[in-house]
């Protein structure tokens, strides 16, 4: 189920930046615009705006059918996005970009951080996120891993 139907396109948009919804991510999720993000980085900010309002049909579109699951499913009831911070965008030429970002959430009360390195190539136009790689969080010296 998706969320959008009780979220107002003029809220602000879950991606963080200072636009309404409509004229933010909505715009690439539903309309003339849909699936046509002008950079990685957009697709990433509009991917993570997807994840937050269960555009799950947005997120299997613009995954590179390389890697693309069969399905996904819904946030977990008690799931509250709380931010996303992007932290670089590297276009390695013009159809392959990098973006590093931080998106924050609470699950059934219990903080959850995911920080990754998301590969984007783009083909016939479109943008696609193909992977990632986990970055950790970096210990200060001499402190141990717990388990």
């Amino acid at each position: 189920m998706k969320k959008t139907s009780s979220f107002s396109p003029q809220s602000p948009c879950p991606c963080g930046t200072p636009s309404s919804y409509e004229a933010c991510c909505g715009r690439w999720h539903h309309g003339t615009q849909r699936l046509q993000a002008p950079d990685a980085q957009t697709l990433m900010r509009s991917r993570y705006a997807a994840f937050v309002l269960d555009e799950l049909d947005y997120l299997l579109e613009t995954w590179h059918r390389s890697t693309r699951p069969a399905s996904l499913e819904p946030n977990a009831p008690g799931t509250q996005w709380l931010g996303l911070d992007v932290r670089g965008h590297a276009q390695q030429d013009d159809d392959h970009a990098t973006v590093e970002f931080v998106a924050r959430s609470r699950q059934n009360g219990r903080a959850a951080r995911l920080h990754e390195v998301s590969r984007f190539v783009r083909e016939d136009g479109r943008w696609f996120y193909v992977d990632g790689d986990f970055v950790e969080k970096a210990r200060p010296a001499g402190a141990r891993r717990t388990r």
